[in-house]
């Protein structure tokens, strides 16, 4: 369901933002990385989970990075495989596959030195979740950073009411009819006892923002979790 989904929205988007810009939270994770880890970007093994039109793969790309955008619609591969060609960006720079984050990585253990997760994991059910963070925790390197932006249910009414309204068949989902998708939101408390037994968590901070959905902003809350493999 979820890829028939997800072509679907990538087709006739809805949700997904367009531009070439890539999120601002992800600018700012790469300055946290530069000033206070240290990080090189040059030759960085990133992995980018649910890359959609490949914009923040592309992005870390061109800052130097070796990048492996993993996207489970064939109409968003297309888009950011055209946005590279149209960039001249090197081949072995970033590269783009299709697969679901919520299935068996094909991936060596260790692969990659970042893992991004911008907005990408929500609509996995548990099942899912549970290979998704298996495998994240497999291919991460010792050491490696992990970015997670995900929905925040804490003082978002707009959250609320969606659990409220079109509750899910899980905890703390909600569906779509629109997209023919589920979407889970968390607490602070759920997402540190979701992540934490796996990853280091350096810093999770709540951001507010505008999502539009179907021509329409809506004021969202969302989680900017900056993790790392112990």
């Amino acid at each position: 369901m979820q890829e028939k989904a997800w072509e679907k929205e990538y087709q006739k988007p809805k949700l997904v933002t367009g531009g070439d810009e890539p999120q601002t939270s992800v600018r700012d994770f790469v300055r946290f990385l530069r000033k206070e880890e240290k990080v090189n970007l040059d030759g960085l093994r990133v992995l980018d989970l649910g890359s959609g039109g490949g914009k923040n793969s592309i992005y870390l790309a061109e800052h130097g990075a070796l990048v492996t955008g993993m996207e489970i619609s064939s109409t968003a591969i297309e888009k950011a495989r055209a946005r590279v060609r149209e960039l001249e960006l090197p081949v072995p720079s970033v590269t783009f596959l299709k697969h679901s984050i919520g299935e068996p990585y094909p991936f060596p253990d260790n692969s990659f030195d970042l893992l991004l997760d911008v907005t990408s994991s929500n609509s996995l059910d548990q099942s899912e979740r549970a290979v998704y963070l298996k495998e994240c925790h497999r291919v991460l390197a010792p050491h490696g950073h992990f970015f997670v932006r995900t929905l925040c249910k804490d003082g978002d009414e707009n959250a609320k009411n969606l659990l409220k309204q079109n509750p899910g068949p899980e905890p703390e989902t909600y569906y779509m009819p629109e997209l023919d998708l589920f979407e889970r939101v968390w607490s602070r408390e759920d997402f540190l006892a979701t992540y934490s037994p796996l990853f280091i968590i350096q810093s999770l901070e709540k951001s507010t923002q505008y999502t539009r959905f179907n021509n329409r902003s809506y004021k969202r809350n969302f989680w900017l979790a900056y993790l790392v493999k112990g």
